[in-house]
């Protein structure tokens, strides 16, 4: 019998391009930072005196090296929650950060400066949890937000709670992600297949904004950029892999360096939404693919994203562009040209976790745009063996008898296998910070955990 995935009010694919899939400007966890910063700065009548921001470790190492729009070149979830906080327009969202101007600006560094606006690594959270505390002379507000990038669970004006309806992600959220874990990818197929116009003219929508984000990264000179002069120079053929790394590489350098243009997420993450969406599209396109089917493929490689981070977790120390969003795209390369085809499905899912199933995350920052090239790269590949019927199969490493199974034996090593490595990624950022490393050629260097 065929599942059913919707039900009187709630729409699993729906769901996800709702809660998942959104337009951002600038790196999502500093965003996110913010714009829990401006919901607690709204309710406040007076002028800001004192900011305190508390995250879990996952988010602090994403935000602390990548660029935040409009800031002349700062870096860092700090930087970023106070600017929320002075913007005071939560309505905007993800994009929040496109209201910065120079008198906001100035205003927040001043209050960085003073040492009047902290952040807080709470090592004690194991999942996505930021919690904004401010006061403005006698007046004080807290926002929470936890789970997801926009998910507000607690709100407070001097101590007392105040509603939420205007900003919380409401139930449709909360049964995502447990419904998503019960699926398998042809279940995913089948929702891809079943879309509506909305779906399919915001599925679109998402396309033409990183497309846009891809041609202004071009003019960097950046990862991009030498990816394409190494087509120019010969080194690299000019074919369907090259020119999709040049452009989805572009637009990672675009994103990272923090330039004023929103970008289409996945799974909450925009350099994953560059994945999920302009490899699929770029390759649909190349081999003449109806734009339907390249539509619902994109839907497909959003779905996938978001279903394999409901096991490893919205921010793992596996680096979600190659193992989530790279394994979307190469099942949505499989399905352009092979319809639902779950041998050849289950092939491609296998193919690019044997290869970059140990790549790590160690924030958003520049360097992101060469993991992105990377999981372009193995995508294509991935799926082209896919479709020729060759991959990696269960009795090899971790692969698993099903996609669904290689994934669950991934979540597994994310888990359990590497449960230090985001501590320990932090103790190096923090000792770089406080400039306590000792030298490159002292083998014995000391690794400090963040403080608590």
């Amino acid at each position: 019998m065929k599942k059913n995935h919707r039900t009187k009010n709630f729409n699993l694919l729906k769901a996800v391009l709702k809660h998942e899939v959104f337009p951002a400007v600038g790196c999502t966890e500093p965003i996110a930072v913010a714009y829990a910063a401006s919901i607690a700065g709204k309710v406040l009548k007076r002028e800001i005196t004192e900011i305190q921001i508390k995250v879990d470790p996952g988010i602090y190492k994403n935000g602390f090296a990548v660029m935040v729009p409009n800031t002349d070149g700062e870096h860092g979830n700090l930087i970023a929650g106070v600017l929320g906080a002075l913007i005071r327009k939560p309505e905007l969202k993800m994009e929040i950060l496109k209201s910065v101007n120079q008198d906001i600006l100035k205003r927040a560094k001043e209050l960085i400066r003073m040492e009047k606006a902290h952040i807080i690594c709470d090592r004690t959270r194991k999942r996505f949890y930021i919690e904004v505390s401010i006061k403005a002379g006698k007046e004080s507000s807290m926002s929470v937000i936890e789970g997801s990038h926009t998910n507000l669970i607690c709100l407070e004006h001097n101590n007392k709670k105040l509603p939420m309806a205007a900003h919380t992600s409401g139930k449709a959220h909360e049964d995502l992600k447990p419904l998503l874990r019960k699926l398998t990818i042809a279940d995913l197929i089948d929702l891809a297949q079943n879309m509506d116009r909305e779906d399919y003219k915001y599925i679109k929508q998402g396309v033409a904004m990183n497309l846009r984000i891809a041609k202004a990264g071009q003019k960097l000179k950046k990862v991009g950029h030498y990816v394409s002069e190494l087509v120019t120079k010969g080194y690299l053929v000019n074919d369907v892999i090259s020119t999709c790394e040049v452009l989805t590489t572009s637009a990672a350098d675009a994103r990272m360096a923090g330039l004023n243009y929103p970008v289409m997420s996945s799974g909450g993450s925009g350099n994953q939404g560059i994945v999920a969406i302009l490899v699929p599209y770029a390759v649909g396109k190349r081999y003449d693919i109806a734009d339907k089917t390249i539509v619902q493929s994109i839907a497909l490689s959003h779905l996938v994203n978001s279903y394999i981070k409901c096991f490893t977790g919205e921010l793992s120390p596996l680096c979600g562009c190659a193992i989530a969003a790279g394994v979307g795209a190469a099942a949505a390369i499989v399905y352009q040209q092979a319809g639902k085809d779950i041998p050849k499905m289950t092939l491609a899912v296998n193919n690019l976790i044997s290869d970059l199933g140990g790549m790590l995350c160690d924030g958003a920052k520049a360097g992101c745009a060469l993991k992105v090239g990377s999981s372009t790269n193995s995508a294509i590949r991935s799926a082209y063996m896919a479709l020729n019927n060759h991959g990696i199969t269960h009795a090899e490493g971790f692969v698993g008898n099903t996609a669904e199974e290689t994934i669950w034996n991934l979540s597994a090593i994310s888990k359990q296998g590497m449960s230090l490595v985001d501590n320990t990624m932090l103790g190096i950022m923090m000792d770089k910070l406080s400039n306590k490393a000792v030298s490159s050629g002292d083998r014995t260097r000391r690794i400090k955990a963040p403080p608590a």
